[in-house]
């Protein structure tokens, strides 16, 4: 046959050489016929079509039976080779699954910790356990910051409060935030909650938050005097515990300074507002393995719950 060079290897002559290795081992093409499950004249038009495509000669087949040439003995030789490299790599890949490594970095919106649903804290724990040489990077940050920096493949992901959702980004819900409204021990209001009206509370001052929230959240703070201001739900604490100023706080984060007697809520069946709080990813991006393992294990915990 007519030499010829062989440019790439397609999925096609891997089919093929499968075919020629198949024959080789059954010593004909009748035998092979039931393993490979098509007719001896297909499978000699599949070893045409290799022969033709390496430019080699690799069987004499005819009424002499079924032989190798001397050619066909080292590409079968070659085609041991191969088999063992896909199969290397098919482990290789596995182990990779298995076997994580790199960093992972995420970021998180301040005071989530206390969520009584730890679903972030559980499944770095078990990625962490699994996966020791993968190293965690957290970041406390803001809302917009967070966004900005997934956008931008500083961080795998992010969570955060859901505001205005992002084009570019797509969203998995995680939790619903439920937030109250706050008065400290030595707020005036404390010990006189009976009698309190909505209409009451433009007469005290109130906290108003400097980073984005929903339309919900808005309107309920129109209610109230707004004077002062924090930009983060830590400083909304600061302010409440005072005892000057009253302000909204998700109620897992308010919880211990009500049990302590520091707080409590004011007019809970009417100043409240939910939350969603969501895991940021960049859209369009693929996943890499360290961030696709964690969300698989994310969901196992949060999808028999929902």
């Amino acid at each position: 046959m007519k030499p010829k060079k062989l440019n790439q290897v397609t999925d096609f002559d891997i089919k093929l050489l499968k075919i020629f290795k198949t024959v080789c081992d059954c010593h004909s093409f009748s035998s092979a016929e039931s393993l490979l499950g098509i007719s001896r004249s297909a499978i000699s038009l599949h070893m045409s079509d290799l022969e033709n495509r390496l430019g080699i000669r690799l069987c004499q087949r005819g009424r002499a039976g079924f032989a190798l040439t001397d050619e066909g003995r080292e590409i079968l030789e070659y085609i041991e080779v191969l088999n063992a490299s896909i199969e290397d790599f098919r482990a290789k890949i596995n182990q990779m699954h298995n076997q994580l490594k790199g960093e992972f970095n995420i970021g998180i919106i301040n005071n989530l910790v206390t969520m009584p649903s730890a679903y972030i804290t559980n499944t770095l724990a078990l990625l962490a356990e699994e996966n020791p040489e993968v190293v965690i990077n957290i970041s406390m940050s803001t809302l917009s910051d967070i966004e900005c920096r997934v956008m931008d493949s500083r961080l795998h992901v992010g969570a955060i409060p859901l505001v205005t959702p992002l084009s570019g980004l797509d969203y998995f819900d995680l939790y619903s935030e439920k937030s109250l409204l706050y008065c400290g021990k030595n707020h005036p209001l404390y010990q006189h909650l009976g009698n309190l009206h909505t209409a009451d509370l433009k007469n005290w001052q109130a906290v108003l938050p400097n980073y984005a929230i929903t339309a919900e959240a808005s309107k309920l703070h129109q209610l109230l005097d707004c004077s002062a201001t924090a930009t983060d739900r830590e400083g909304i604490a600061f302010l409440i515990l005072t005892g000057k100023f009253l302000g909204f706080l998700p109620d897992h984060y308010a919880r211990k300074w009500v049990e302590d007697g520091f707080m409590q809520p004011i007019l809970q069946d009417v100043m409240h507002y939910s939350t969603p709080i969501c895991l940021i990813t960049h859209k369009g991006k693929n996943y890499n393995m360290i961030l696709k393992t964690f969300m698989d294990i994310l969901k196992t915990r949060i999808m028999p719950l929902t």
